[in-house]
C-alpha cells in the first residue's frame, strides 16, 4: 500500500539563536517530518526528439539520491499560443512520469517552458495586449486540474527563466511592474484549484553581458505576499569565488520573500573535452572541485537542489567559448543514459538526510573524509526517517553509523547481512535501523533518543572502538 505523502507546510524560521536552531530552507510533509528535496530535471524531449524513461531509470535516480523530479513542460503541447495545441498523448506521457516517480517515492514538480510554440516573444508577453497571461494560465489549468488530487505532485514552477531582452525597462521595474503581479495572478488562480500545492518562482534571467557578481539572475526586491511559495533560483556558477556570494544574495531575497529556497537548476555544463582530460580549466579535476564547493554551500545552507539534466548525450550545445557542452549527466549517445560522468555524479549523489522525524539543525558531507555529519532534534511521533547514503559509490569499504558516541552500528559489504551492532544504550532497539540496499538508504523506524538533540555521523569503514 502506498503511504500518502503530501508536502503541506513550509519551514521558514527566522532565528538569531545558532545552537539547536533548525535550518530554514527545509520543507515539511503532512506528518511534520523535515524534508530535503534533491533530484534531477526530467526532459520530455531534447534536440533529437522525444525522450522516454522506464522504471530502471527511476531506480537509477533513487540510487543517486533523488526524492524529487522536475518535469519540464512544453507550452506548445498545452496551450493555444500560435503553433501550439493541447496534445492528449502528451498528458498521458506526463501521467507516466508522475507514476514512475510515485512508484519510486519521488515527488514531481512541473516546470513550464516556452518550447513548442511558433515563437514566444517576451517583450510582447509582458504587455499582455492579446490576453497572453490568460492563455498562459489556461495551459497551467490543464495541469492543475489533472493533478490537484495527486499527492506525489509537490507543485509548479510557473515561469521558467523569464526574460527582458530588448524591452526598454530596468530589471527591477520589469520584476515589480510585470513579473510579481503575474506571479500573484498565477498563484491566486492555482490555489482556487489546488490550494495545498506549492508554487515555485524564479527571477529575471538577465541578458548576456549583464551579470552582477557573476550572477545571471536579477535580484527580487519586493515581496510576493502569498502563501505556499518556494523561491527556486538557478545557479550555473563556474567561478568558485562567487558561489557563496550568489547564494548569500538568494538567502537575503528568501528572507524578504518569506519563502524557502529550492535550487531549481544547478551545475555548470560540461564540455566535450571534459570527458577526455583530467587537468586544466575544462578538466575533470576542476569540475569536481567546482561541484564540491557548490555542494558544500548548499549543504551548509540546508537547501534542496535539482540538477540538470537526467539525460544521455544525443546532442551538445555550442554557445560557450569552450566549445560543445551539455548539462546531461550521462555520456551515452541515447536519450536516457547509464554511463555516468562520475566527476560530477559522485558529488551530486552525496549522502544527505532526505526525511527526518524531527528537526534538521545542520548537515554536511565532507568529500575529503567521506563523512556525513548530521545534527537533529528527534521526534518519534512523526514516523520513520530516511538518510540517503549511496554506499555503492561512497562506501565500498563499508560504513559505520555513530549517534552521540553511544550508539554504533556498521555495515560490512563482505558479509551483506545487514547492519551489525557494536554498542547500543540500554532500552534502544537496533532493529529500528534498516539498511535498504536497493534504494541505498538508511531507514530509521524509531530514534533511540527521542525529543533530544543528537549528532549522527556516517563514516567510511567498520569502526570497532
Amino acid at each position: 500500500m502506498l503511504v500518502k505523502v503530501r508536502l503541506i507546510l513550509l519551514v521558514f524560521v527566522f532565528s538569531t539563536v545558532h545552537s539547536f536552531s533548525q535550518i530554514k530552507h527545509g520543507l515539511r510533509d503532512e506528518l511534520g517530518r523535515h524534508i530535503i528535496p534533491r533530484g534531477f530535471v526530467i526532459n520530455t524531449n531534447d534536440h533529437k526528439g522525444e525522450v522516454f524513461f522506464n522504471s530502471d531509470d527511476y531506480v537509477r535516480q533513487v540510487r543517486m539520491g533523488a526524492n524529487t523530479q522536475v518535469v519540464r513542460l512544453e507550452l506548445g503541447k498545452l496551450s493555444n499560443f500560435p503553433g501550439g495545441k493541447l496534445v492528449p498523448n502528451y498528458l498521458k506521457k506526463l501521467d507516466s512520469l508522475v507514476a514512475l516517480g510515485r512508484h519510486s517515492d519521488i515527488k514531481t514538480v512541473f516546470k513550464m517552458t516556452v518550447y513548442g510554440v511558433d515563437k514566444f516573444v517576451w517583450e510582447e508577453f509582458w504587455q499582455n495586449k492579446k490576453n497572453e497571461y490568460q492563455t498562459y494560465m489556461d495551459a497551467w489549468k490543464v495541469i492543475w486540474n489533472r493533478y490537484a488530487n495527486e499527492p506525489y505532485v509537490l507543485g509548479y514552477d510557473v515561469v521558467n527563466e523569464p526574460r527582458k531582452l530588448s524591452m526598454d525597462i530596468s530589471y527591477e521595474d520589469l520584476t515589480n511592474k510585470y513579473l510579481i503581479p503575474l506571479y500573484q495572478k498565477i498563484i491566486d488562480e492555482s490555489q482556487k484549484i489546488n490550494p495545498d500545492k506549492m508554487i515555485l518562482f524564479q527571477s529575471i534571467f538577465m541578458n548576456k553581458g549583464e551579470k552582477i557578481d557573476n550572477n545571471q539572475y536579477s535580484e527580487i526586491t519586493a515581496p510576493i505576499n502569498r502563501k505556499n511559495i518556494i523561491f527556486a533560483p538557478h545557479i550555473y556558477q563556474n567561478d568558485i569565488s562567487f558561489i557563496k556570494r550568489n547564494m548569500d544574495r538568494f538567502d537575503k531575497e528568501s528572507d524578504m520573500l518569506k519563502a524557502p529556497i529550492l535550487i531549481g537548476e544547478w551545475g555548470f555544463p560540461t564540455f566535450a573535452t571534459t570527458d577526455t582530460i583530467i587537468e586544466g580549466n575544462l578538466g575533470q579535476l576542476k569540475y569536481r572541485e567546482l561541484y564540491i564547493r557548490t555542494a558544500e554551500v548548499f549543504d551548509r545552507m540546508g537547501v534542496g537542489s535539482i540538477k540538470a539534466w537526467f539525460l544521455g548525450n544525443r546532442t551538445m550545445q555550442n554557445f560557450l567559448p569552450g566549445g560543445p557542452s551539455t548539462w546531461s549527466i550521462f555520456s551515452d549517445k541515447t536519450d536516457a543514459g547509464t554511463v555516468e560522468r562520475k566527476y560530477i555524479t559522485d558529488v551530486i549523489s552525496r549522502p544527505f538526510p532526505q526525511t527526518i522525524a524531527g528537526d534538521i539543525q545542520s548537515f554536511l558531507f565532507n568529500h575529503a573524509t567521506r563523512t556525513l555529519n548530521l545534527n537533529i532534534k528527534t521526534d518519534n511521533s512523526k514516523g520513520a526517517s530516511k538518510i540517503f547514503i549511496g554506499a555503492n559509490r561512497h562506501y565500498p569499504d563499508g560504513f559505520s553509523i555513530i549517534i552521540n558516541d553511544d550508539f554504533v552500528m556498521y555495515y560490512n559489504p563482505l558479509k551483506k547481512v545487514g547492519l551489525e551492532i557494536y554498542k547500543a544504550p540500554e532500552g534502544s532497539n537496533p532493529s529500528d535501523f534498516i539498511w535498504d540496499e536497493n534504494s541505498q538508504k538508511l531507514i530509521i523506524l524509531k530514534w533511540p533518543f527521542n525529543q533530544e538533540e543528537v549528532n549522527l555521523k556516517i563514516l567510511p569503514g567498520i569502526r570497532n572502538f
